[in-house]
């Protein structure tokens, strides 16, 4: 009888089973990388929905489209095939059911039925574990350690008290000791292996950093220190229980066989491997000592888990280091190396050979421009070999450069420049203000003053601000305007009141349409006359100027 062990040590080595038997076993990984893996993955979930399930595939087809997914189109030959398929690798087995049949074509379509394999079973749910949580930071499972700690002193006061402990008693410590030890190991082992992934990353920024490190200083330290606290206390326990350890196994076996009969010899049954319950081998106990104590030489899990908090910490480091290289230029290019393969991969022939050019500066092959003779004309079409040759001057042979070698001349200065476009700012701003000023004084007399060209210039620039920001409105009842044969005419809409402003001068002017009224304005480049319109000039702010703003027609 071969016996597996749960609870042996992480290099305990498996049984040995032959070359064969491990090619077999491992077929059963097959489907998880064959070209139609999700349809097999969504007919190892029917199989394994179910417990002893026994189906023909009308009954696979009908919970394949109740479940939808990828495989909810199969038809039945399709379904055939990967339903052989899987029990090619050996992920399902081929039912010895009884069929009943009330015809022949019914007979032919449940004749082969099919059911799970332990083998198949137990891959896919490992497939469904890593598709659901494999990037998952996993919580680390303290309080079982500590639950772990309390049974081990529990269990030795009983197994050493005078009679013994009860061996249901026993049993129940024993299976609850191992059920909690390895749910905290796995916890463990799957929280370093996620702070391995991501520690390994060399492109974290400083958010990413700032939340890895509080992780590492506080997460990971107290799991340290409470198994650091901890297995002293866990290893003494085991020092008092292991004498009597022997005696215990022997005392649970004889009250709870368990499947071990299956594998007693010489009553003509088959030799069967039976998988023991964690806790009821010895190997299971020296694989729970061996996690907290070194029993071999190779050091403890313990010490493993501190050398891993070790590195781990140096690995933040690192990552300090490189953000501060960064600082002073030397930083790290994986990030745009990466970014730029993706355009690589996605851009097409044409647009990669662009992206080439524009990221490494690779042009293709050019003549060199060095000119021929006037009196020689060379087509565009002539090849070098057959070419009249062309003198290169000595600085463009010899260095590769038409530079002039000496002293490099110095840099040209523009401050000269720089003052006359400031001085020349300054008067256009002058000017403008001056014009506003000019504006504002004329207000209420227009008819009587001639303006600038600079105060006219502004007054027509605020007034197509002022009609561009306009809004037309329906005139009630109209107004009433004659043409020239004499016909009376309605106007159909009107103007709102419609404003233009300069908040840096700190002028407004407000457009109204009114019936009849003209308004002229005279300045130096000629008359500007305005109909129907009446202008309102003023300041934008009344208190600061100490006036209020004038209307003016």
């Amino acid at each position: 009888m071969e016996v597996s062990a749960p609870g042996a040590p992480p290099d305990a080595e498996p049984p040995d089973i032959g070359d064969d038997e491990t090619r077999r076993r491992l077929d059963a990984y097959k489907y998880l990388g064959a070209p139609e893996r999700l349809e097999h993955l969504a007919i190892m979930r029917v199989f394994c929905g179910t417990l002893l399930a026994d189906l023909a595939v009308p009954d696979v087809m009908a919970k394949l489209r109740q479940a939808g997914g990828p495989a909810v189109g199969l038809d039945a030959d399709t379904l055939t095939v990967r339903l052989e398929q899987l029990v090619q690798w050996g992920n399902l087995l081929r039912s010895s059911h009884t069929v009943k049949a009330s015809s022949i074509s019914e007979y032919q379509r449940s004749r082969s039925r099919y059911q799970l394999s332990k083998a198949g079973e137990r891959v896919q749910r490992d497939a469904d574990g890593v598709l659901a949580e494999a990037d998952a930071a996993r919580e680390v499972s303290g309080e079982l350690l500590a639950l772990v700690e309390r049974g081990l002193k529990e269990l030795a006061e009983r197994v050493t008290a005078p009679g013994g402990i009860e061996p249901q008693d026993g049993l129940e410590r024993v299976s609850t000791l191992f059920v909690q030890f390895t749910e905290f190991a796995d916890s463990v082992r799957d929280f370093y292996a996620y702070l391995g992934q991501v520690l390994a990353r060399y492109d974290l920024d400083s958010t990413e950093y700032q939340g890895f490190k509080e992780l590492l200083l506080d997460y990971v330290e107290a799991i340290t220190e409470d198994v650091s606290f901890r297995a002293p206390r866990i290893s003494a326990a085991l020092d008092t229980l292991w004498p009597h350890l022997p005696a215990l196994l022997s005392r649970l076996d004889v009250h709870a066989q368990g499947l071990t009969g299956l594998s007693a010899e010489g009553d003509g049954r088959p030799e069967t491997r039976v998988q023991r319950s964690r806790g009821r081998e010895q190997a299971d106990w020296e694989g729970l000592r061996g996690w907290f104590r070194d029993a071999d030489g190779q050091g403890s899990q313990v010490d493993q888990l501190r050398d891993a908090t070790l590195r781990a910490l140096q690995s933040l480091l690192a990552n300090a280091k490189r953000m501060l290289r960064s600082a002073t230029g030397e930083m790290s290019r994986r990030r745009d190396l990466l970014r730029l393969a993706r355009w690589f991969d996605e851009a097409a022939p044409q647009d990669a050979h662009d992206i080439a050019v524009a990221a490494f500066g690779l042009y293709g092959a050019r003549h060199l421009g060095v000119p021929p003779a006037t009196d020689e004309v060379v087509p565009a079409y002539t090849s070098w070999w057959t070419g009249p040759v062309v003198e290169v001057p000595v600085a463009l042979r010899e260095r590769g450069s038409r530079a002039q070698r000496g002293r490099a001349s110095s840099v040209e200065d523009h401050s000269a420049q720089k003052r006359r476009l400031q001085e020349a700012a300054r008067e256009r701003a002058a000017a403008r203000t001056a014009a506003a000023d000019e504006l504002c004084s004329a207000s209420g007399h227009f008819a009587d003053v001639r303006l600038t060209s600079s105060a006219l210039g502004l007054l027509l620039e605020l007034l197509a601000t002022a009609l561009g920001n306009a809004q037309l409105r329906r005139a009630h009842g109209g107004t009433e305007h004659r043409d020239a044969d004499g016909n009376g005419t309605t106007q159909g809409f009107g103007l709102e009141a419609a404003q233009s402003e300069d908040a840096e001068l700190g002028i407004r002017l407000t457009v109204r349409r009114t019936a009849g009224a003209r308004t002229v304005l005279h300045s130096t480049d000629g008359d500007l006359l305005l109909d129907d319109l009446e202008l309102e000039i003023g300041r934008t702010s009344a208190t600061a100027d100490g006036q209020a703003e004038v209307s003016v027609s």
